[in-house]
């Protein structure tokens, strides 16, 4: 094959270190298909990228970077740029997915339920109770549960104080929705199955996302089989109505507390570029229905695209 991939990785976000884990296993899995990889540990000094790029000359570039700076938009925009085509979706979509109101706009104007809450700004918060409790707060545009703090009954302290959030001047407030966490990976067209994910943290955190045994994935998760096939569709309609291409992850909750009352899910958030080592959640997903690691980045590459 010998077709030359440069695999970008690393960046510098507050994910730095999963990309740099997903940008190996990446590079390692395409080099055993048969591919020439080149990796670049992406800094923040765009001359620099541009010029690793131009000496390796790739067909393709596999975008491996989490988070922001690799995700929302702005380095597919240098590689639309550059017409390199990459993995994973455009400028339009990635910014949209990771604009955290900008997608719930997206998603409800499409009928896809999302929880109620309202961007405050942070010494609103400061302040008291921006919702009623229990409630969630969030970050705009950070991914990993980065920066989420739950606001529960009974907490008597703020969830932050004057200099703890380095996230910005303005922080997204969403009543906290109980029940299971369920993700779902999109592979072009169609949804590849869903994964619900327990930890004994009880909160889905950073932690319990990236430290070993902070959590446990059921696959396939063990929904009702309706429901299974509703979380299929509405990862799948919320991948169409950012303008998702490649391989995407959805979030949602299901609501399955209430004796007597039909589950409901909430969508929570889409993930352009998830993670992307083998014991990862959408290769995990791959895996149960057929595709290896290899033959998962494989696909990838010979749908990358650019905007060019």
């Amino acid at each position: 094959m010998n077709e030359r991939i440069a695999v970008l990785m690393g960046g510098f976000s507050a994910e730095r270190e999963v990309s740099l884990a997903s940008g190996a296993a990446v590079a390692a899995a395409l080099e055993g298909a048969g591919y020439a990889v080149a990796t670049i540990d992406v800094r923040r000094d765009l001359m620099t990228l541009i010029g690793g790029l131009e000496a390796v000359a790739p067909k393709v570039v596999f975008n491996a970077l989490h988070g922001r700076f690799g995700e929302d938009g702005r380095i597919q925009g240098v590689l639309d740029i550059m017409k390199l085509p990459y993995t994973h979706s455009g400028v339009l979509a990635s910014a949209l997915a990771m604009d955290k109101p900008a997608a719930k706009r997206v998603f409800a104007a499409v009928g896809i339920p999302v929880a109620e809450g309202r961007v405050v700004p942070r010494l609103e918060v400061l302040r008291g109770d921006v919702l009623a409790r229990p409630y969630v707060l969030k970050p705009l545009n950070e991914g990993s549960s980065v920066g989420v703090r739950i606001v529960r009954q009974g907490d008597n302290s703020n969830p932050f104080g004057e200099e703890d959030w380095p996230f910005g001047d303005q922080v997204l407030a969403e009543s906290f929705i109980p029940g299971r966490e369920i993700t779902v990976a999109v592979m072009g067209d169609r949804a590849l199955g869903a994964t619900e994910i327990t930890s004994d943290r009880g909160f889905y955190d950073y932690t319990a996302k990236y430290a070993a045994g902070g959590s446990r994935h059921l696959v396939p998760a063990p929904l009702p089989a309706d429901a299974y096939q509703e979380a299929l569709a509405l990862a799948l309609k919320a991948h169409q109505a950012l303008g998702c291409r490649g391989v995407s992850r959805a979030d949602l909750r299901y609501d399955d507390t209430e004796p007597g009352r039909a589950g409901r899910f909430v969508m929570l958030e889409v993930n352009t570029q998830p993670g992307m080592t083998p014991t990862s959640l959408v290769p995990e997903l791959a895996a149960h229905a057929g595709l290896s690691f290899g033959q998962l980045v494989t696909w990838m590459v010979e749908n990358a695209e650019c905007d060019a």
